[in-house]
């Protein structure tokens, strides 16, 4: 008999999840009875050692062959806190600590606990949206490019449907620097389309005036693009979408600049004196020289990106406090909140006051980080972060959730380390971020969905531009992505469609990743699939807001209810070669895969799944 201790079960820690400070919590420890306890302290650490609390745990019945032991704490401030149990017998005494699912004496992992500010809050409308993502050059053009002040050399494509530039240059730099003449316009034209998907959030990739087709190497900052068009044309987006109840975010660039940019100015292509060409320059403090002016820190150490010193007080004035900083403009211009690109390269100091900034010019806008870890716990050169104990980030991408989606769809997982990466996000995260993180398949840094369910190529860029899924993988990929979509949907927090992802859009990494959205070449049965779930999460309270208990998790098999006090859903999957009967259910709400439906009763087959109002009784 082990001992007993399930952070995630209310039977043994109540409230279930992240505290605030004051709020009283409740820990319940089951012992065998059989190792004669005389004393049990649960010992709080703040993880840079500068808080410790010992909270005993007092015997409360026996239950069974086991000692339950009860015990109360508070704790004072926000921040990260790890604990463990010290257990005294009448043989001596030893600790507990958490390994995995199990517990383990003198072995395993700390558990985590995090505190957060008390007034820490996230927008409502936020919480359970359905996040679309455009990369604003490859969805829709409207009208002939205007390439009057566009960074030169570049390329249009002339027709929508050519392959994208993947050849390096004789000196082998891939410039990323063809155009299919994607705009403003056509994202407003098409904007109808968007909305029928059920869409209140789009999500714009880089907007401003670049060299580049992925705009993640900014020359101006406060212009647009010249071929996504003017100030005008981004306002007047913003205006067909907020007539529509969707609301606009983008992608804020902050821990670098181009080189070829009003700023840094390596190419002369700017009128203006950059750091590169004077260090009497007004943007020379924003960068790092070692010796100047071509020995520079840059990203990731692509020349063409030089790195920004994020707390120098010019970059701060010109990026956050200005009256017309660049937060100021976008967010005047209609913007509804900010992405920000590589959150862990931004210091807490300037998320802070970039989220100051934000609510004071919009107490309803959003902030959202790109992460790709357990963004509670995150540590990034050298020092934890406080995204949540420091109230920052409203949300984060939510890629834990893609990574234990994708495995178990591709029976790379039986289910076990699915529950176990959702119920440690739900416990590690805020609820209210939770309910807004952004779950996604699928973005302009992954394959796309439908590729990377079936097919692991990883060949040359040449063979990559060539090869697509055969006609036999292709409907295994469509029906792994419709379950890995149902489970991306009813999970908590907001879903992300990548553009053209509804559409079937194939393709590896970037840039194959970033095709033209194939107008009248849909999958318009994709396209149907994805309004349901849409609409399903729009319109049922559960989807949208409900807490998760997962019931049933291992052999292929997922089943999790989704609850509110008015609604109970529950969600199955089953991806074991054996069929599944599921008893007692309500109403069949959506399902695929079913082999028989019959009065109080669904049974699914191999790749089944099914969402289902929960009733009195037991499903299984």
């Amino acid at each position: 008999m082990r001992i007993l201790y399930d952070s995630k079960q209310p039977q043994f820690k109540t409230p279930f999840g992240t505290l605030t400070p004051g709020q009283v919590c409740t820990l319940h420890i089951h012992i065998p009875t059989s190792v004669l306890t005389t004393k049990v302290t649960c010992v709080f650490n703040h993880e840079d050692g500068s808080w410790a609390q010992n909270a005993v745990l007092a015997f409360q019945m026996k239950k069974g062959a086991y000692d339950v032991f009860e015990g109360q704490f508070s704790i004072p401030c926000p921040g990260l806190f790890f604990y463990y149990f010290v257990i005294d017998t009448q043989g001596g005494s030893f600790r507990l600590f958490k390994q995995g699912d199990d517990t383990n004496m003198e072995a395993g992992d700390l558990w985590q606990l995090s505190c957060i500010p008390a007034d820490f809050t996230t927008p409502d409308w936020a919480k359970g949206a359905t996040i679309y993502q455009v990369f604003p050059d490859r969805f829709y053009a409207s009208g002939r490019a205007d390439v009057t002040g566009k960074l030169k050399p570049y390329t249009i494509h002339k027709n929508w449907y050519d392959e994208v530039d993947w050849k390096p240059t004789p000196d082998g730099q891939v410039l990323n620097n063809d155009f299919f003449g994607g705009n403003f316009r056509g994202i407003t034209e098409k904007m109808d389309y968007i909305a029928g998907l059920g869409v209140t959030i789009l999500y714009l990739n880089p907007i401003s005036k670049s060299f580049s087709s992925h705009r993640y190497d900014t020359g101006d900052y406060k212009t647009p693009d010249p071929l996504l068009g003017t100030e005008a044309d981004f306002a007047a987006l913003c205006d067909a979408a907020h007539a529509r109840g969707i609301r606009v975010i983008l992608d804020g660039v902050y821990s670098h600049t181009g080189s070829n940019s009003l700023y840094f100015n390596r190419e002369g292509a700017f009128p203006s004196v950059g750091a590169y060409n004077s260090k009497e320059s007004p943007y020379y403090s924003w960068y790092t020289f070692y010796n100047w002016p071509n020995v520079y820190h840059s990203w990731w150490d692509f020349d063409t990106l030089p790195t920004v010193n994020k707390m120098d007080p010019a970059f701060v004035r010109y990026i956050i406090t200005d009256e017309d900083s660049v937060l100021a403009h976008w967010l005047r211009l209609g913007a509804d909140g900010y992405r920000l690109d590589v959150a862990d390269e931004l210091p807490d100091e300037f998320i802070k006051l970039l989220r100051n900034r934000i609510k004071e010019l919009n107490p309803d806008a959003l902030l959202l980080g790109e992460v790709w870890e357990d963004a509670s716990n995150k540590c990034a050169y050298g020092k934890r972060r406080t995204y949540f104990t420091g109230g920052e980030l409203d949300s984060v991408m939510n890629y834990p959730f893609r990574t234990a989606i994708v495995n178990f769809v591709k029976n790379l997982d039986g289910g076990r380390g699915f529950k176990e990466t959702v119920m440690s996000i739900m416990e590690n995260y805020p609820p209210q971020v939770a309910a807004c993180n952004m779950n996604l398949l699928g973005t302009h840094d992954t394959p796309r969905i439908l590729t990377a369910l079936v097919d692991d190529f990883d060949g040359s860029r040449e063979e990559k531009a060539k090869r697509h899924l055969s006609r036999n993988l292709l409907p295994v990929a469509v029906e792994r992505l419709q379950m890995a979509s149902f489970l991306q949907y009813t999970l908590p927090g907001s879903p992300s469609l990548y553009y053209a992802d509804e559409a079937g859009m194939e393709g590896y990494r970037d840039p194959f990743n970033r095709r033209f959205y194939p107008w009248g070449e849909e999958d318009e049965s994709l396209a149907a699939f994805y309004r349901m779930l849409s609409k399903l999460k729009r319109t049922l309270p559960a989807l949208k807001t409900g807490d998760v208990t997962v019931l049933e998790a291992g052999n292929g098999r997922l089943m999790f209810l989704r609850r509110t006090k008015e609604q109970t859903l529950c969600v199955c999957c089953n991806k074991s070669r054996e069929p599944w009967e599921l008893n007692g259910p309500g109403e069949v709400l959506m399902g695929g895969g079913i082999a028989s439906l019959l009065p109080g009763k669904v049974r699914l087959g191999e790749g089944g799944y099914c969402l289902v109002t929960r009733e009195g009784r037991k499903m299984l």
